[in-house]
């Protein structure tokens, strides 16, 4: 038995062994290819992926621009294309776009752009392209020399008075004419990267601000200065070119994340999304299917209103604050990023924008000379490949900056200078003289250079072939109510950043309104009488002061916020009416909680008058003179005229002693009066809201 078992345990051991042997040889020869298995799985994406990007293309048009597709790794390392909303792009999704277009960004920006540039030129979609030019441009102005042009307080108080003075034409005016600039003659082609050199006080800031239409309007300017043949006066000169300030000026309490998404927000797309829908539509018309990261790049910086833009994780990535993205810009009082940093913001608040035009003044200062390579490395790409025109005024350029012909840079830097000219005098036999920059400008004519130059202004600019969309005629890149949107919620965002103060606010009127209760307490203070009415008087005009004086904070932060006002309304991110209106309506809560605390402690524990009186249903306003008279006259009359002070006097003009107290102050006596302080108060409120949004609207800086 044992030994059947065992034989049939052996045939069965056998034959498993066979039946395995001629198996694995079966499968040794019919075994499927790993790298065919690869390749049938990547035609299965590939086709997923067709399909995926056939069913955007039926989308309509709306929904078809903000439809993407992205390539996302998975946990088990396979990559899979999901179709995403390019208007609502995750924090995640965002850093992978940009880490697949720029890994490394000294290396794939210019892939990038010309990436960029080849989807346009596939469909035949023309770059928008400005040309500037600017002949015979003279400016001068009047000003103070000598000690009387020294910022001092008596220089002020004089220069004010004797400009009065000089209005009403009682005296003449002892400003000076100086001359900033004299039949200057140029022209800033498209895809050319322009270098403007100069000592300082030569007015290169001028000639800036002059090509991008925003100088001074007390200045005198002659010549003219045009965009594709066109004058300021047919276009918007400040959102078709952008000036970026030598001068660093931003919010200390935003991160520069924040700041630059701001400034994307408010300038707006430009053209970008119509040129994007006739460039989708001309490739579904040729069957012509799109990079999906190009595509979804594209259409990310196309969707305008966008709290946070794609568009500005790229101008991070290429000025180099993507690791300092969410830290605080900071200012005197607080400390933030490093003062080259800050320059690199300025630079960023306007690369954001939709500008076809740059005029960047000093923007190397606080950069060592490696940052300052890569910058202006990567503003040439920009210029070369986006046909972008650009002027970029420089005071030291490195010898990276301006490359393997640095000495052409301090050449043209020193031989106009009179301290170091006689170096490059070449006439041994002559002794040396200085040539004036006149001379040089006469020479410059009569060269080869200067000669083509002048032809080419003699030509005028041909209107009809400039893009449609070169010149900018909206004002504002964004709607109003979009506008009020992004400054209410900036607004928001300050207060909250300086909650601190706030907080502080409340717990010192709470502090001074205990400090008020107790010592104006009920159970001394007596009515029905004059003598009595004095310390009612007194707890009223405490109150009133308290309240005031709790509110001057406010005054200050404002004010301390105008230079960043002045700089963003210039460049007409905003209006002023966006920047003064979200003030007033955030403050408004804040004086309602002021008053409320105040007068929750105060009011009943003083013992002021607790009957409601009858209010007459209408309104009367005043004359406007003070608010304080008018928040005088409504708090006394709400007290006074209660019926505790109702009792008689005798031998007297008034009635009541109430009354009495009110006319011995020099107060309305009558109930009605105390109405018609309420109209008046907020009669005054809308003045001078009104009033202040005018200025912030209209007044300079200066």
């Amino acid at each position: 038995m044992a030994a059947a078992l065992a034989g049939d345990d052996l045939t069965r051991q056998s034959s498993s062994r066979g039946s395995w042997q001629s198996m694995s040889v079966r499968e040794m020869w019919n075994a499927p290819d790993i790298f065919e298995r690869s390749g049938r799985q990547q035609t299965v994406d590939e086709e997923e992926e067709e399909l995926k990007w056939a069913a955007i293309e039926r989308l309509p048009t709306y929904d078809r621009m903000r439809r993407g597709m992205l390539r996302h790794a998975m946990s088990n390392g396979k990559v899979v294309t999901e179709e995403v909303n390019v208007a609502n792009l995750g924090a995640q999704d965002k850093k992978q776009l940009m880490e697949s277009i720029l890994k490394v960004v000294e290396e794939d920006n210019e892939r990038f752009l010309q990436r960029l540039r080849a989807r346009n030129d596939r469909v035949g979609i023309d770059v928008p392209k400005v040309e500037v030019r600017f002949q015979n441009l003279s400016i001068e102005g009047d000003a103070y020399v000598g000690t009387r042009a020294l910022p001092t307080l008596l220089n002020s108080t004089l220069n004010s008075v004797e400009g009065l003075i000089g209005m009403l034409g009682l005296t003449p005016s002892k400003k000076r004419v100086v001359q900033i600039l004299q039949d200057v003659s140029g022209i800033v082609k498209p895809s050319r990267l322009t270098l403007l050199l100069g000592p300082p006080a030569s007015g290169k800031t001028t000639l800036l601000k002059a090509l991008a239409g925003k100088l001074d309007k007390d200045l005198r300017v002659t010549g003219k200065v045009t965009y594709c043949g066109h004058e300021f006066k047919e276009f918007v000169p400040q959102r078709t070119s952008a000036y970026i300030s030598q001068h660093d000026i931003q919010y200390g309490e935003m991160t520069v994340r924040e700041t630059l998404d701001f400034s994307g927000r408010c300038l707006g797309v430009g053209t970008r999304y119509d040129m994007l829908v006739e460039l989708s539509r001309r490739e579904k018309d040729s069957g012509i299917k799109p990079d999906t990261e190009i595509d979804a790049f594209m259409k990310a910086t196309s969707m305008s209103g966008q709290e946070t833009s794609l568009i500005t994780d790229y101008v991070l990535k290429l000025l180099g604050l993507d690791i300092c993205a969410d830290t605080s810009v900071g200012d005197g009082m607080r400390r933030g990023i490093s003062g080259g940093q800050k320059k690199r913001v300025t630079t960023g608040e306007m690369l954001v924008g939709p500008a076809k035009a740059f005029f960047m003044d000093e923007i190397s200062t606080g950069l060592d000379s490696s940052t300052t390579f890569q910058i202006v490395k990567f503003m040439r790409q920009m210029v070369h490949i986006m046909d972008v025109s650009m002027v970029i005024s420089l005071l030291q350029p490195a010898p990276e900056t301006c490359p393997e012909r640095k000495g052409v840079a301090d050449f043209l830097q020193e031989v106009t200078s009179k301290k170091d000219q006689e170096q490059y005098w070449y006439k041994k036999n002559q002794a040396y003289r200085y040539v004036s920059v006149p001379d040089f400008v006469q020479a410059f004519s009569s060269f080869h250079v200067g000669q083509r130059l002048l032809e080419d202004l003699r030509v005028p600019y041909d209107k009809r072939t400039a893009h449609p969309a070169a010149l900018v005629k909206d004002k504002y890149g964004i709607s109003n109510m979009e506008l009020f949107k992004a400054c209410f919620a900036r607004e928001w965002l300050l207060m909250k950043r300086n909650s601190f103060v706030y907080i502080f606010k409340t717990i010192q009127i709470t502090i001074m309104a205990t400090i008020a209760l107790t010592v104006f307490l009920r159970t001394e203070m007596q009515a029905g009488t004059v003598q009595d009415s004095a310390k009612f008087w007194g707890a009223l005009f405490f109150s009133l002061v308290n309240v005031m004086f709790n509110g001057m904070s406010e005054l200050i932060m404002t004010v301390f916020r105008l230079p960043v006002f002045f700089k963003q309304r210039d460049a007409l991110f905003y209006p002023g009416w966006a920047f003064g209106l979200p003030i007033w309506l955030t403050r408004i809560p804040i004086s309602l909680m002021d008053s409320g605390i105040w007068i929750i402690l105060t009011y009943y524990t003083i013992g002021f008058a607790p009957a409601a009186n009858d209010i007459v249903p209408w309104m009367i306003w005043g004359y406007y003179v003070s608010p304080m008279t008018y928040g005088q006259n409504a708090i006394a009359i709400n007290e006074f005229l209660d019926e505790r002070w109702s009792a008689p006097v005798n031998n007297s003009i008034e009635p009541t002693v109430g009354k009495i107290l009110l006319r011995e102050r020099g107060l309305f006596t009558e109930e009605y009066w105390y109405w018609i302080c309420v109209a008046a108060l907020f009669g005054f409120s809308l003045l001078f809201n009104f009033f202040s949004l005018q200025a912030l609207t209209f007044l300079n800086r200066k």
